[in-house]
This record gives structure tokens, C-alpha cells and sequence, in this order.
């Protein structure tokens, strides 16, 4: 009701299945997702969903357990929320996840450069896609602009909060769980390293956050 009070349309659906087959419908711009559904559950409908879109989405757990609140991350999902929430910070997220997929014209020192080159890597900035050896890697609009990110700046360290900020979108005074990132950052070396447990390209600056530590060039 808040949502479409603000101007969204929003279908809804009651049970897991029923979430699959609105999205094949409606092919929304953004889900938010509860975890507890009936017939098949929101980490169910998330893996689903991953298989064959990028769409963001938003988890709500009512599970205390932090390892329950991690496990959409760890499936594909871009935020999550664990409930009692504020409506406000859900719309809000929702605002910054939008903003994200939409807005094409980051302030990336690499967007829109071409195809950019590391190892057997290949980033192609204007169509925002990654190629390992050739084949094209499924990557959220999130995890894309995790990448484009950290390779703009070879080397430098980011930390947790300013990867929030610049990648989800959150202000200094949301107070967001890193561990979002530290998720993505995990999915990001599954997808794209070749020894996940000893990354070669996004590498762990002990005590501060993360970093791109090779420099990639043009492809002419």
C-alpha cells in the first residue's frame, strides 16, 4: 500500500510459486522477496530467479540467525532486511537499487571506456558485461558495478562503508551490515577467479576493506 501510495505499481503474490510465475508475467523492475512463503520458499524463488535474470532483489527474513540472513546473499540476492523494518528504509532501498540498475552513467573512472582487458578477463564497460576465457559470467547489476569499482582504482583500498555508499547507494547515516559486501565480494571470486581461497584480483586489505590489485588496459 506505501509503495503505490509513492507512485509504484506492485503485483503481489502469496506463496513462492506464485512469485515465479507473476515475475514471468509482469517481468518487474525490482523484487522484494520473503523468505517465509509457502509452497517454495523466497531462497527457493531467489535461486530460480538467478538462473535466468539480474533483477535486483531484496530479501526479508524474520530469522534471527545471522548465517539464515546470509544464505540470500550467498544465493543472489542484492540486499536484505531483517524484520521488525522501517517502511521508509525499505523505500529507500528500493530508491537506491533503482537508481543503480537505471542510471548507466556512473562516475566510474572506467565506464564507458570499451573493453577493458586483465589476464584472461575481459570488462566490457558500455554494455557493463564480463568475459572470463571467452564466456560471458552472469553477474547482478550490483556485482557489475562491485567490479567496475574497485578495477577504476588498481590498488586502492576500499572499506566497507564506502563500498555501500558508492555501490548500493546508502548514506553515511544508514546503518546497512557490511557483511552485504563481504557476501558479494565472495560471490564476485567464485564467479570470476580462478582459485576462489586464493584470489589473485580482489584481494582483502587486512583491517580496511578490499581492493582490484591488477591493472587492466584497453583492448584496441
Amino acid at each position: 500500500m506505501r509503495l503505490e501510495m509513492i507512485g509504484y505499481s506492485v503485483v503481489a503474490a502469496s506463496d513462492g510459486e506464485e512469485a515465479l510465475s507473476a515475475f514471468r508475467q509482469e517481468t518487474p523492475d525490482l523484487i522484494v522477496l520473503d523468505v517465509m512463503m509457502p509452497k517454495l520458499d523466497g531462497y527457493g524463488v531467489c535461486q530460480e530467479l538467478r538462473k535466468q535474470s539480474d533483477v535486483p532483489i531484496i530479501m526479508l527474513t524474520a530469522l534471527g540467525d545471522v548465517a539464515d540472513r546470509i544464505t540470500g546473499l550467498e544465493l543472489g540476492a542484492d540486499d536484505y532486511m531483517a524484520k521488525p523494518f522501517s517502511p521508509k528504509e525499505l523505500e529507500s532501498r528500493i530508491r537506491s537499487l533503482l537508481r543503480r540498475r537505471n542510471d548507466r552513467t556512473t562516475t566510474s573512472a572506467i565506464s564507458n571506456l570499451g573493453v577493458m582487458v586483465v589476464d584472461n578477463l575481459k570488462i566490457d564497460t558500455n554494455k557493463r558485461q564480463v568475459y572470463k576465457a571467452g564466456e560471458r559470467i552472469r553477474l547482478t547489476g550490483v556485482e557489475y558495478s562491485l567490479v567496475e569499482l574497485l578495477m577504476s582504482y588498481p590498488g586502492k583500498s576500499f572499506s566497507r562503508g564506502e563500498i555501500l555508499q558508492q555501490v548500493w547507494g546508502y548514506n553515511a547515516e544508514q546503518h546497512a551490515d557490511t557483511r552485504v559486501v563481504d557476501v558479494h565480494i565472495s560471490r564476485l571470486r567464485l564467479k570470476l577467479e580462478d582459485d576462489p581461497e586464493n584470489p589473485e584480483y580482489i584481494l582483502t586489505a587486512r583491517g580496511s576493506g578490499y581492493f582490484f590489485q591488477r591493472i587492466a588496459q584497453l583492448d584496441h
